[in-house]
């Protein structure tokens, strides 16, 4: 994908302009973000579909094929799977920590070493997430440890 951006002439209003021979799933998303003007992510509870943002999750989970974010005190579903929220959610504040878990940094408060080479962060809110041996040295690195 070529992606070209030009300099606006004063005066001249924002555009952008997509060509392709037909929109797939990651372009439509990109499309709706864009549209959309915000970041939010669209998680549902109780058949109710709650715009949230995202430096409000602690947490996305997998289990038993179902993805739940866990905000402070609440937890949602997710209508994506865990490899999409990946690619959505901004890299800076979200890392893998194990196959089945995406952990918010901004909200570990503390890290512990584990068994086997694992680290066990706590974070703000009192729960507690393993970060898979796998995953520890990438941790080590976002966080300058």
């Amino acid at each position: 994908m070529k992606v070209t951006i030009l300099d606006l002439e004063p005066g001249e209003e924002e555009e952008i302009i997509v060509k392709c021979d037909k929109i797939n799933d990651n372009l439509q998303k990109i499309l709706n973000s864009i549209k959309q003007g915000n970041d939010k992510l669209n998680l549902y509870k109780n058949g109710d579909i709650y715009f949230i943002e995202p430096d409000a999750i602690y947490y996305f989970e997998s289990v038993d094929q179902k993805v739940f974010a866990y905000g402070k005190t609440e937890v949602y579903e997710v209508k994506s799977k865990l490899y999409e929220l990946e690619e959505e959610l901004p890299a800076r504040d979200f890392m893998r920590s194990a196959k089945s878990t995406i952990l918010n940094l901004n909200k570990i408060k503390s890290l512990t070493p584990a068994f086997g080479g694992r680290f066990e962060a706590l974070l703000k809110n009192g729960e507690k997430v393993i970060i898979s041996r796998q995953y520890v040295n990438v941790l080590k690195e976002r966080l300058g440890i």
